[in-house]
């Protein structure tokens, strides 16, 4: 007999993939198009920040590095990060443009030097997501584990396509809300 949690593991499994190759699916000039109306909403609707996360595009992301740099331009310190040890909170190392970068266990570029950061804003890749603000990832938890951890908690923005948007992701117990998600169409407080 299949349980529940059983049936969700496999559903989200499914689902990442699917995400996946939604993104994979879109041609580079498309996907830098989009990338550039979600910075374009995130510059227009944002706070700016003291400290700004975000992540390395990956697996056909948008890339947020052109709004990092406008907030750079501005006075804000960026941070990249870092899986310290699995199953833990991860931390943030400060990021320039000419930092040296080296892969991580799982082909990340991520920073070998710098100060360690306290992000006030996350910008969290979307897998996939629902308009209630839940995230799907890719499966590890680091940044579940990372917005719980972190007190005072920051700002958590999910940066995604719309072809990832799902009715539900089926958040579990673990999943942390998000307080913003950006889109190509869009800058949105999730909904309850």
């Amino acid at each position: 007999m299949v349980t529940r949690f059983e049936d969700n593991t496999v559903w989200r499994q499914a689902s990442r993939r699917e995400m996946v190759a939604r993104r994979a699916a879109m041609s580079d000039a498309k996907r830098d198009a989009l990338s550039a109306r979600i910075v374009g909403h995130a510059l227009a609707s944002l706070p700016r920040p003291g400290i700004a996360a975000f992540c390395w595009p990956i697996k056909h992301e948008p890339d947020v590095r052109p709004l990092l740099a406008r907030w750079m331009a501005a006075g804000v310190r960026a941070a990249l990060p870092v899986v310290v040890e699995a199953g833990q909170a991860l931390a943030f190392r400060a990021w320039t443009t000419d930092a040296p970068l080296a892969p991580d266990r799982y082909g990340i570029p991520t920073p070998t030097t710098g100060d360690w950061l306290v992000p006030d804003l996350i910008l969290l890749p979307l897998n996939g997501f629902d308009a209630a603000g839940y995230r799907l990832g890719y499966g590890g938890g680091f940044f579940d584990r990372t917005l719980a951890a972190l007190a005072p908690r920051p700002l958590a923005v999910g940066v995604g396509f719309e072809i990832n948007r799902l009715d539900s992701i089926r958040p579990e117990a673990h999943d942390q809300r998000l307080d913003w998600i950006v889109t190509e169409a869009g800058a949105f407080r999730p909904s309850a």
